[in-house]
């Protein structure tokens, strides 16, 4: 079988597998069920990409470096890392403009950055998560699965608030 056939059924799988994470525990009669707000908000959404981003892409790969700290602050990744709960007061949250500072910062850095990564430190292993393989790589490939599933809630939190959907 050719390599990137090999790499794009083991994305479908990845993603199935993942998928059937999600629906584990829930019961049918909740299938139909419609919450109400309260989940997540925008800012937590893009906080918690930018501080995603940063760990999958700069510090998974290189470990930490002298420029991190003017990526983002520890209580930058700490208010938006996996678990935590976002909260709607915006006086207990940095402002949207620092966000989408951060998160463009990261994305900068990492476009800065990965093009000089070797291919011996993306066959390094790592622990999850990963998508396709538990490499360096795989990290990376599952940065932009990760963002994706992300992008989903921002386009449904933009319905919720009355936004039409971007095309």
């Amino acid at each position: 079988m050719a390599a990137s056939l090999e790499l794009a059924i083991s994305q479908i799988r990845f993603a199935r597998e993942y998928t059937l994470t999600l629906l584990d525990g829930i019961e049918p009669n909740d299938w139909f069920r419609q919450p109400a707000e309260g989940v997540s908000h925008l800012a937590w959404q893009m906080g918690h990409l930018a501080m995603a981003q940063y760990g999958l892409c700069l510090f998974r790969i290189r470990g930490r470096a002298d420029i991190d700290m003017d990526l983002m602050s520890s209580s930058f990744r700490k208010k938006f890392s996996k678990g935590t709960t976002p909260d709607p007061d915006p006086s207990k949250n940095p402002s949207p403009e620092e966000i989408r500072g951060v998160f463009d910062r990261v994305y900068e850095q990492t476009m800065l950055e990965l093009p000089n990564v070797t291919q011996a430190v993306l066959d390094e292993p790592i622990d999850m998560p990963y998508a396709v393989t538990a490499t360096k790589l795989g990290g990376l490939l599952f940065c932009s699965h990760h963002e994706m599933l992300h992008a989903g809630q921002i386009g449904l939190l933009r319905r919720l608030i009355g936004k039409i959907p971007v095309r």
